[in-house]
């Protein structure tokens, strides 16, 4: 068997108008859905039903048709990237090179930017109306006017993929969230992240996009920073919200587990782009990076992940292709 596993990795996506419009008709179409007036109460069909038969909101990849590429591993994600950290050796890559809405990954680029801009840690930031989720509807445990230190904010963004204190972490920036953003994008620049824009800190717009080979880059520059290593392979951390403490966990079963070496890590997700999970590992001896973007199914991109393990576990020359590396 060949070192490297390759998918489709040239493959690019079509125009973002026309994902966007064919979202936007999907969506349309779910909408036209309407239930037949009930001959008698007792004949309304239950709610659940009734919500059931409207079609969901297929992702960009599946627009795209990256699913329909195959791979030797049978993956559930449309885009995958196995790369050895430190040599940059592409041992997996399905459609790399695509495209896609990125979701709560976006956070990792935001913890990144607030670590390297050297705002206290202690400061206390404040969640406003302003923080309140326009884009999804998405609800939170951070009610308005929840005050929590900077890096608790942190914590919960990296851990919980709280959107909140994504949100408040960018407007606590110097010059608000405008400038936050933009030195997201000129942060991405500099990496060479030739791909990837944001438009806001959350991953809640589908705007914000990348590419698996973009978020390799990511992934290995955060690992450098101990506190986002810290932060984001956290299971459980206490919240004092008012008069109660309040649990938030881990969103990646795979930290929860405790049975992988997981150096750091951010899940996403939202209909555009699918179950997403990127991770820095330790397999086989060596340090890897993991890229899963657009997995169908709840459950799917955890299963990726283990099929990648399973499968550099039972290939010695996957492994030994790579040079030794100490630590």
């Amino acid at each position: 068997m060949s070192c490297a596993l390759m998918a489709g990795g040239s493959l690019l996506p079509a125009q973002q108008a026309h994902a966007a419009s064919a979202s936007k008709s999907s969506s349309k179409a779910g909408k036209t859905v309407r239930k037949a007036k009930p001959a008698s109460r007792t004949l309304r069909a239950p709610r659940k039903a009734v919500m059931a038969a409207a079609p969901a909101r297929p992702s960009f990849g599946q627009i795209y048709g990256l699913h329909a590429v195959e791979d030797p591993l049978d993956l559930k994600s449309s885009v995958a990237l196995v790369m050895d950290q430190e040599t940059n050796e592409v041992l997996l890559s399905k459609n790399s090179q695509a495209v896609l809405p990125i979701a709560s990954i976006t956070k990792l680029m935001t913890a990144l930017v607030v670590v390297e801009a050297k705002q206290p840690l202690d400061e206390m930031l404040t969640v406003t109306d302003e923080d309140i989720d326009t884009e999804k509807g998405t609800r939170s445990r951070l009610a308005i006017g929840t005050t929590l230190s900077r890096s608790e904010m942190l914590h919960l963004a990296l851990m919980s993929s709280e959107n909140r204190a994504a949100n408040a972490l960018g407007r606590h920036y110097p010059g608000g969230l405008k400038a936050f953003v933009t030195a997201m994008n000129q942060k991405a620049q500099a990496l060479g992240m030739s791909d990837t824009h944001y438009v806001e800190p959350t991953g809640l717009s589908s705007r914000n996009q990348s590419s698996a080979k973009d978020l390799a880059a990511l992934v290995r520059v955060a690992h450098e920073f101990p506190l986002l290593r810290e932060l984001s392979t956290s299971k459980e951390h206490l919240v004092t919200l008012g008069r109660r403490q309040v649990a938030f966990h881990s969103t990646n079963g795979l930290v929860r587990s405790g049975s992988w070496d997981i150096g750091l890590q951010k899940t996403g997700f939202i209909n555009e782009a699918g179950r997403c999970l990127v991770m820095q590992v330790q397999m086989a001896g060596r340090k890897l990076i993991l890229v899963f973007l657009d997995s169908a199914g709840k459950y799917s991109r955890i299963g990726d992940a283990e099929r990648v393990r399973k499968w550099i576990s039972a290939n010695p020359e996957v492994s030994a292709a790579l040079p030794g590396i100490s630590g």
